[in-house]
């Protein structure tokens, strides 16, 4: 091609020259400013608490040091804290287990122990939690929190398909019978652990809860069982009810040494209403729960929202400070749409 005659770049006009009319463009108008809500309006986000009650906690709100490690066992390190969650159907789940302030103060490790599973495919499968906490004075209490929750998981995934019958079925007894099979033969594993490893049963033990939540929509069934410390709590119309309240000394039987832990063996199989909200937890979040009111009314006010909190909301809720409410904190809620 012959070469073009004249400049090849086109030649920038001065600023004062008008624009063509093709060069112009629409003047983009300024936004409208936020209207500021009313004084009277409620607050979208939760108030900051830093702790329950009229004093302070003794040990700081954050973890101070972390546990020793083993560099030929980094496998077998306890994070500080663990949260899950999940929405099947009709509810929605939040899990989380963290460290208690007398652990991150002196660097020990989490002696709860959190599991959150499903098992199977499509409406049958079932959705799993189950949660154990140890005694924080027992030498072997996270190892048996981690063993008697993997256990018990492990049996429940392969009883699966009937578990699901029997929750769609609404057969409560054979239920029963299945999951209390199932923990007794964890606690027995406990025992020929703590023999292998010389230790006394007491100080290898742990109570454990479990929570079934099936995944068919068309099934609002909830089952949780357990054994030993820990607790159920029910939060319906804005009012919590303790759905395990301590049963008299001549209910539970007078339990030898071997099986003090899973003598009273903890049951419950009920439909859910819309708008429930059930509380499974470990014996560090079910006793503040039971004995302080300060606890109940706060977390009260805070799920009786219109939508569950996101994961870092509930973690905030359950690490609630009280003083003398030191121990690790392990708990899942179920919200009922």
């Amino acid at each position: 091609m012959p070469p073009v005659s004249g400049a090849e770049l086109p030649v920038r006009r001065g600023y004062a020259q008008a624009p063509r009319p093709e060069d112009r463009t629409e003047e983009v108008p300024a936004p409208a400013p936020v209207p500021e809500p009313p004084a009277d309006a409620p607050a979208q986000r939760r108030p900051e608490v830093h702790h329950l009650g009229d004093r302070a906690p003794t040990y700081a709100a954050e973890p101070g040091a972390l546990p020793p490690a083993d560099p030929a066992a980094l496998d077998a390190l306890t994070p500080d804290t663990v949260l899950e969650g999940a929405r099947y159907g009709t509810y929605t789940l939040r899990a989380a287990s963290l460290r208690g302030d007398s652990a991150r103060f002196r660097g020990e490790v989490r002696r709860d122990f959190l599991l959150t599973a499903r098992f199977g495919s499509g409406d049958d499968a079932l959705v799993l939690v189950a949660l154990a906490g140890g005694d924080r004075a027992a030498p072997g209490a996270a190892e048996a929190a981690a063993e008697l929750c993997r256990t018990v998981a492990a049996a429940v995934g392969r009883s699966q398909g009937r578990l699901a019958e029997d929750i769609r079925a609404g057969r409560r007894d054979a239920l029963r019978s299945g999951l209390q099979r199932l923990t007794d033969r964890g606690y027995g594993r406990l025992r020929a652990r703590a023999a292998e490893l010389g230790l006394a049963k007491a100080a290898y033990t742990a109570g454990l809860r479990g929570l079934l939540l099936p995944v068919d929509p068309e099934c609002r069934t909830r089952v949780c069982f357990g054994s030993g410390a820990g607790g159920l709590f029910r939060l319906r119309s804005g009012q919590w009810q303790d759905l395990e309240p301590a049963a008299p000394p001549a209910a539970q039987g007078a339990p030898g040494p071997d099986d003090e832990a899973e003598a009273a063996f903890r049951f419950r199989a009920s439909v859910a209403r819309p708008g429930d909200t059930l509380l499974l937890c470990s014996g560090g979040l079910a006793e503040p729960m039971r004995e302080e009111a300060a606890l109940t009314a706060e977390l009260g006010a805070r799920w009786s929202e219109a939508e569950p909190p996101g994961l870092a909301a509930f973690l905030a809720d359950i690490q609630l400070r009280l003083k003398g409410y030191a121990d690790d904190r392990t708990a899942a809620a179920v919200w009922e749409a």
